[in-house]
């Protein structure tokens, strides 16, 4: 049994996590500010002996024992990071600053929790680990992912300087219950319009594409991450490969759901990825992972659980 430290554990990954956790074993210290995590969460959770909950912003020092580290924190939908987003950028820096600290003066094992954000809108496909990206460094989603390549420099910083034993991983579209239906991700987004039946709104012409993992699979990658042996550090890529157009699953929630909506265009954003699929080689031979979830099975999952809050 581990002691686990868990940023962002209320989150919507976070929480999956900290079950996963709680599941194999171990005692879980959930961290989370409640900026967009959820105490519902993990109110699953609350009544369990190993689980421990804990109101904190690691933009601020943390001072606990544990025996590991995932750092999660951080809002990860562009509605929530660009709300404020000089709190996101710390949020990513200071936060990866106060917890390699903690890792460092504990010498123990700390994940970090990136995103395929820092490959920008790329001019590669599909995405590997070796990609440098294509970012801008000034427009309205910097703050969130220039924020995390920050956050991945100063792991890799500690890592040459201090020998911790950090494990990046760069996350990939997830999708699950205990997303938020307000969160502007294009899962949660579709499926709440077509539970109202409301037109689904698409940006642009609807061709740009994404990879959507379901939760489990992706917490089980994170899990098989932090299992590997000290001085693999990553980056590793957790996504599915299984690449869909933004029309296709409209088309794809409107059927599960039996929905009338429409389909409505409106403009893209600014910096919007145009394609986006991980090359998942390394997950599969290092970490013997891929997901096995279909996109198809996910949805119906995701859709039961977003129905309560249809009204």
């Amino acid at each position: 049994m581990k002691r686990i430290l868990v940023t962002g554990g209320a989150g919507f990954i976070g929480s999956h996590l900290c079950k996963k956790l709680i599941a194999e074993g171990h005692e879980v210290l959930c961290v989370d500010n409640f900026f967009t995590g959820r105490r519902e969460n993990i109110h699953a959770l609350l009544d369990h002996k190993n689980f421990e909950l804990l109101r904190h912003d690691i933009t601020f020092p943390l001072y606990v024992e544990v025996d590991q580290i995932y750092n999660l924190a951080c809002p990860a939908s562009p509605v929530h990071y660009q709300f404020d987003p000089v709190q996101t950028t710390k949020t990513s820096v200071m936060g990866a600053i106060n917890m390699l600290g903690l890792a460092k003066r504990l010498k123990i094992s700390i994940l970090q929790a990136s995103t395929s954000e820092v490959y920008g809108d790329p001019a590669i496909h599909p995405q590997t680990e070796d990609y440098w990206g294509n970012v801008n460094p000034i427009g309205p989603r910097a703050c969130y992912d220039e924020g995390k390549r920050c956050a991945e420099t100063l792991f890799f910083d500690y890592y040459r300087q201090h020998n911790l034993d950090i494990k990046v991983v760069r996350i990939f579209n997830t999708y699950g219950p205990n997303m938020q239906p307000n969160d502007g991700r294009v899962v949660s987004n579709f499926i709440m319009q077509a539970l109202r039946n409301e037109p689904i709104t698409i940006y642009g012409n609807g061709n740009q594409t994404r990879s959507f993992c379901y939760v489990d699979d992706l917490v089980d990658g994170l899990y098989k991450m932090m299992g590997t042996e000290k001085g693999f550090t990553g980056p590793v890529n957790l996504g599915n490969p299984a690449e869909f157009s933004m029309l296709e699953l409209a088309e794809l929630v409107i059927q599960l759901t039996g929905s009338k909506s429409t389909i409505q265009h409106l403009p893209l954003p600014q910096d919007d990825p145009k394609q986006r699929q991980p090359d998942i080689s390394q997950a599969k031979s290092k970490l013997n992972w891929q997901p096995n979830i279909q996109l198809n099975e996910g949805l119906v999952k995701t859709i039961e659980y977003f129905k309560s809050f249809r009204n």
